[in-house]
């Protein structure tokens, strides 16, 4: 029973995540790569769509191959990594203190003891179904952009490739290839001296998928604003989606497609200069920012492709309070003042009505 127990988990310890986000991810057999995290943000003018996508992945794959569908013919280019940085800054919460008068229990004369509190098909026939558009050698990756007439086109693509799809991945494809969509089929290698920017793990023959890859930016046009998220069905653990959408107005799913409610982190207008690696997305012009963050507890329930919608401009703005007592001066607080000079009110009252009880008495005696 021991070893049984042992080997299932070892199982779960080795099986490929064959989803993440808005695509497949597929490693090479017996090797296993997972995405910790993807982070996109989304430009959209109304005519043309750009998503710009960085992950986060660890395993021990030298190479794997990444495929999402698209509703028309993408240009494929490298992202910059320093846009994160820039809406992770614009994002931020606010930090305020928010005041009370009472003391709590981590507050004099309460703490006593003086302690400090402070988440495809089976092997294809071999047959010349894919059309490829275009190939060309970014960075580490090498970017394959494709058309398809059939579910199972891509895997045979990818076979001559060194690549296996997962059996249910054709049956996902089928609603993009109904569609007449596209694909960006992209292999994520080492480069030809063996290195490659946006791993962490190196060594002069092979290099290991780790850590943040270089980010890549695929535009197409698109008369809607959509994120491919039907492939992430495939996911063998729960999923998360952070997007940051850059647009006109607020935009915002029109439903969770089977997961959490979507979670509005920040939404307001943004100058869209504030950055160079911004203006390069926004083109220097004042945009609508909205950022999002959605779970997906149980992958399977993705039922569809998230479709975004325009709603009313309000502001938002997440804010992270610190509470602190209500102090004058060199911290003292506010409520033993209070409590002091209530009390030498109450006494110096007492002190007068027992005066002037005993004046009559006084001078009566005179």
């Amino acid at each position: 029973m021991i070893v049984a127990l042992l080997a299932l988990q070892l199982g779960s310890l080795i099986a490929p995540a064959y989803a993440c986000g808005c695509g497949a991810m597929i490693p090479d057999r017996n090797q296993q790569i997972g995405v910790d995290r993807e982070t996109s943000a989304v430009r959209w003018d109304g005519r043309t769509e750009q998503i710009v996508m960085r992950f986060t992945v660890r395993g021990d794959a030298e190479r794997a191959a990444w495929i999402m569908p698209v509703p028309g013919r993408a240009d494929v280019t490298l992202g910059d990594a320093a846009l994160f940085d820039a809406l992770e800054d614009l994002t931020r919460p606010a930090y305020e203190d928010r005041h009370y008068f009472w003391p709590r229990g981590d507050d004099w004369p309460f703490d006593l003891d003086n302690s400090d509190t402070d988440g495809a098909a089976a092997p294809g026939s071999g047959r010349s179904d894919v059309g490829v558009v275009g190939r060309e050698r970014l960075g580490p990756f090498d970017v394959a952009r494709l058309t398809a007439t059939d579910p199972k086109a891509l895997s045979g693509w990818l076979e001559t490739n060194g690549f296996e799809l997962p059996e249910r991945l054709a049956t996902e494809l089928t609603p993009y290839v109904e569609q007449k969509w596209e694909y960006v089929a992209v292999r994520l290698a080492p480069d030809a001296t063996g290195t490659t920017t946006g791993t962490s793990t190196s060594t002069s023959t092979s290099t290991t998928l780790q850590g943040e890859l270089t980010p890549l930016r695929i535009s197409f046009a698109s008369d809607r604003l959509v994120y491919p998220m039907r492939l992430s069905r495939l996911a063998k653990t729960p999923q998360s989606l952070g997007l940051y959408i850059l647009a006109d107005h607020r935009m915002e799913p029109r439903d969770d497609i089977g997961g959490d409610r979507p979670e509005v982190r920040f939404a307001g207008e943004i100058e869209g200069t504030q950055r160079d690696s911004l203006a390069s997305l926004t083109g220097g012009r004042p945009v609508y920012l909205t950022a999002l963050d959605q779970s997906f507890p149980v992958p399977s329930l993705i039922d569809g492709d998230h479709e975004l919608r325009t709603v009313a401009d309000t502001p938002y703005r997440e804010v992270i309070y610190t509470d602190r007592l209500l102090t004058v001066g060199d911290g003292i607080p506010v409520w033993l003042l209070t409590v002091s000079g209530v009390l030498l009110a109450a006494g110096g009252t007492v002190v007068a009505i027992r005066v002037r009880r005993r004046s009559p008495a006084v001078r009566s005696a005179a």
